[in-house]
């Protein structure tokens, strides 16, 4: 009998695209584990002559290349000479060129944490005093473009073939072993191993181009492959082939031989497997842990395992539920409530296991209840943890679905005896009456086609199984949307590391701040949020000298993560509240993304002047911060 795929099943392969797609566009480039907590020179200062070199440092070892660090002059010339080098721990430098002249410099960095996450930003200095500058740092970005999407779309697809592998393979061999002999269900897993293997060669070769210069024609660059191979990621990647390998001699076992076995054999059998694709599943998961923000941070020796364990965990309850949804919806044999309440008790046990290891990547990633609504990682996590308890929550409502067909399928088979005795005095009725052999032979099969779509209509009729098939439909709906957003969230520089960052730059605005102050330079931090779209940020205004007369004003606009912030407005206004002065409008000349100056602004009296800032995110969204600052 010809199957169609019925509306639902459309609808959820739609819903997996539509999510896929939502989640990858709008993701932006991945945010990494390492990030920039300094430098020297630091970020806008105006220094009295060129610095011999330029040093980074950032909250974790990273990897360089040899155009990891540049330096570029106010035409777009670069001014570094040799390779960038480590310095010491976390800060690396690269040497510049010696009798620079005056003006901006712009530094631009792109470097892979030790999480294997691509790292890129880019700030200003000046020597002398600040000037134009040609450079443009607004696509200082790592992991975004084309690259960067098929390098998320294969993230995606690579974590969902390991979930339809694992999870498949562990529904038939533990729940449903009759399963090893339906077609639907070995296509599906044979699909998951093949999702898999396809999305980390594609993972492979974009991976250099990937975590550098993110060009489409980088990606078959034997030379770039040759790097990636020795890379960290890398090498995870080549492993995880290596025991796909493997897997595909589980999988023409398990839907080979295994069928054909007598049941004291196929018990023999069944232990083998289970322990021989415990390992290679296990293994799999490795293949993450061991090069992901598990690998890095705080107690790695744990986290990895637990990592590991978490990825089973989700393997084989999305996995077995996409087992089952195949199963009740695709295959002509019929599944016993019995493999369903098995499913059941399994999807139980990786829950606790989910929750449980969940808890502890939860407190490790964040750090502070804080950062659940102050960072991205948070925010993500916030959205997933409401998905896996809409997604329990639907599953209660299938174990209630499967205990009523249970108690259908009693009252069934009470009546099947009846049924047989039935069925076999027709066919010996058929045989007295004797007649051509291929007549009846044919007349058998039409007979049986007909009880099987017979069968088949009774079980779908069936208020219990339909209401089961409704309800694991829905839990893979959410799974589609959960997996997408994991996917995401496996991107994104962990909560902790994150507020971190913000620390020590925060500290290191403060030392700076002193040891200017002696200068008589002011220096204002205000945060703002306009309201819209990627609204929020902090806004840094300078003067230098603070005094009464003329004073360089610079302001730096940067977003929540201390990268540079690309607005199209600012503008600054001085009020002497006490002697009724002003306000006195300040329009600032853009010198680079992030960063506005103005020279020569005249503080006509000392006092304690309310500096108030105007930020403009888009066309519609803006918002005016202010400060009292002492100056004179």
């Amino acid at each position: 009998m010809t199957q169609t795929i019925t509306p639902r099943v459309r609808t959820l392969v739609l819903l997996l695209l539509a999510a896929c797609g939502l989640l990858l566009t709008t993701a932006g480039p991945a945010s990494a584990h390492a990030a920039l907590t300094g430098s020297d020179p630091q970020q806008g200062v105006v220094v009295d002559k060129a610095p011999d070199q330029v040093s980074l440092t950032f909250s974790e070892k990273v990897a360089l290349s040899n155009d990891s660090l540049r330096v570029l002059d106010p035409k777009g010339k670069a001014v570094q000479q040799g390779k960038p080098s480590e310095v010491s721990g976390t800060t690396y430098a690269v040497k510049l060129h010696s009798g620079l002249p005056d003006g901006t410099y712009t530094v631009t960095y792109q470097v892979v944490s030790a999480d294997s996450h691509p790292v890129a930003g880019a700030f200003t200095f000046s020597i002398g005093a600040p000037s134009t500058t040609s450079v443009s740092v607004s696509g200082e970005t790592a992991g975004g473009g084309v690259v960067g999407w098929l390098y998320g779309f294969g993230r995606y697809m690579s974590y969902a073939g390991f979930i339809v592998l694992v999870g498949g393979a562990a529904f038939v061999l533990g729940c449903w072993q009759r399963g090893a002999g339906v077609r639907p269900m070995q296509r599906l897993v044979v699909g998951g191993w093949l999702t898999l293997t396809a999305a980390t060669l594609l993972l492979l070769l974009l991976r250099g181009s990937y975590t550098g210069s993110g060009k489409v024609g980088d990606i078959f660059d034997l030379d770039l492959l040759g790097n990636v191979l020795q890379t960290k990621a890398g090498a995870a990647l080549v492993s995880r082939l290596l025991l796909l390998a493997a897997a595909a001699l589980f999988i023409s076992v398990l839907f080979g031989a295994y069928d054909k076995r007598e049941d004291e054999e196929k018990r023999d059998l069944t232990f083998g497997l289970a322990i021989g694709g415990t390992v290679v599943a296990a293994g799999l998961a490795a293949s993450w842990a061991m090069a992901e923000h598990a690998s890095v941070g705080l107690q790695a020796g744990i986290a990895m395992p637990v990592d590991v364990v978490h990825l089973l965990a989700v393997a084989t309850w999305l996995g077995g539920l996409t087992a089952l949804l195949v199963a009740l919806y695709r295959s002509e044999a019929p599944i016993e409530s019995a493999a369903v309440r098995r499913f059941s008790q399994v999807a139980f046990g990786s829950v606790v296991a989910l929750v449980a290891t969940g808890v502890y990547q939860s407190w490790r990633q964040l750090g502070s209840w804080s950062a659940f609504t102050e960072t991205r990682y948070g925010q993500l996590l916030l959205v997933k943890i409401g998905l896996v308890a809409l997604l329990v929550g639907i599953a209660f409502i299938s174990r209630r679905w499967t205990a009523q067909l249970a108690d259908t399928v009693v009252r069934q088979n009470k009546r099947a005896p009846q049924k047989e005795r039935v069925a076999a005095s027709a066919s010996g009725s058929g045989k007295s009456k004797g007649g051509d052999s291929k007549r009846a032979a044919q007349l058998a099969r039409q007979q049986a086609a007909m009880d099987t779509a017979r069968q088949k209509r009774t079980r779908d009729a069936d208020p219990n199984r339909f209401g089961l098939r409704r309800s694991v439909l829905a839990e893979a709906g959410v799974a589609v949307v959960l997996l997408a957003v994991t996917t995401v969230l496996t991107q994104t520089e962990p909560g902790r590391t994150e507020q971190d960052a913000k620390a020590a730059k925060a500290a290191s605005s403060s030392s700076s701040s002193s040891s200017t102050a002696g200068s008589g330079a002011v220096t204002l931090d205000m945060s703002f949020d306009t309201g819209g779209t990627d609204g929020k940020g902090v806004v840094t205004v300078d003067f230098d000298p603070a005094r009464v007369g003329g004073n360089e004003m610079h302001v730096y606009v940067q977003r929540t993560n201390g990268r540079a912030f690309d607005i199209p407005e600012v503008k600054v206004a001085l009020t002497l509240e006490a002697k009724k002065i002003g306000p006195l409008a300040v329009t600032p000349d853009r010198i680079a993304t992030g960063h506005w100056s103005a020279s020569n602004v005249q503080i006509p009296m000392a006092g304690d002047w309310k500096v108030a800032v105007t930020v403009r995110t888009s066309d519609i969204d803006q918002t005016t911060v202010s400060k009292n600052a002492q100056i004179g």
